[in-house]
């Protein structure tokens, strides 16, 4: 199992910069490597992926050197489980809003003694198993990322209790769900919504834990990681490309 050199730059109190990659061709990996990212978010949750796709994804994310974290569709342990087996160096998990789904949560990812994730040792991220079983079960437990969302009211609300789980590595604030849940949907600087995030941020800070969230540019960017933001999601790879696109265009025309 490859060391996850994301979760080390944020242990080691560094902010990283990835993307969510909603694009199954396995070269978006290269191009977001070659462009510095230091990691990227495989959306499943909104977008159809098969198996090979994502087989083939995590394969390119390895050869270029860059972080794979796959955002699955639910809190579920097959669900977890399949991706992981890929090779995935962790998993962004949508609504979790309780203490009692973060505990699940820990328990999808880690083996025993921490959890309850089966143990296949033929499968890709034990190198079809040419590992050792408990070299791997090990590196996994301590290696594998896990990204909790906080998105709902109802998380703010249990944040605290949420935050005393152990093994979550990062919150991570989705801005447009939360808006929706406060009743505001896409109104991500309402007062009531603003005033949600400043709490997530500064509860998990002072949980000792990491906070992620979206930036929609680099100077958004720099305010979150002046904020002690680690985990920081530009705009979507189809955004960037648009974005980018219109720039150069633009440049280019004027």
């Amino acid at each position: 199992m490859r060391k996850n050199m994301l979760k080390e730059k944020i242990r080691n109190g560094e902010s990283a910069i990835g993307t969510f990659v909603k694009l199954t061709d396995p070269a978006v990996p290269e191009l977001l490597a070659l462009a510095g990212f230091d990691f990227f978010v495989l959306d499943t949750e909104h977008v159809a992926v098969d198996r090979e796709q994502l087989s083939n994804i995590v394969r390119a994310a390895d050869a270029a050197g860059i972080t794979p974290i796959v955002r699955v569709r639910e809190n579920q342990q097959v669900e977890i489980l399949q991706n992981l087996d890929l090779g995935y160096a962790g998993v962004q998990v949508p609504n979790v809003d309780t203490p009692e789904q973060a505990r699940n949560l820990v328990s999808y990812v880690k083996y025993t003694p921490l959890g309850v994730r089966g143990l296949s040792p033929s499968v890709r991220a034990c190198d079809y198993g040419t590992c050792g079983v408990q070299e791997y079960i090990d590196t996994a437990n301590a290696n594998t990322m896990i990204v909790s969302h906080c998105e709902s009211k109802t998380c703010v609300e249990n944040l605290d209790e949420v935050l005393k789980v152990d093994g979550i590595d990062v919150i991570f604030i989705g801005p447009m769900d939360l808006s929706q849940s406060y009743g505001v949907p896409g109104k991500t600087t309402d007062p009531e919504v603003k005033a949600a995030i400043d709490t997530i941020t500064a509860k998990t800070l002072a949980a000792g834990k990491a906070v992620g969230t979206t930036a929609a540019s680099a100077e958004a960017a720099k305010a979150l990681m002046a904020k002690g933001v680690q985990y920081i999601l530009l705009s979507s790879d189809e955004g960037i490309i648009v974005k980018w696109g219109k720039e150069t265009i633009s440049r280019i025309r004027g």
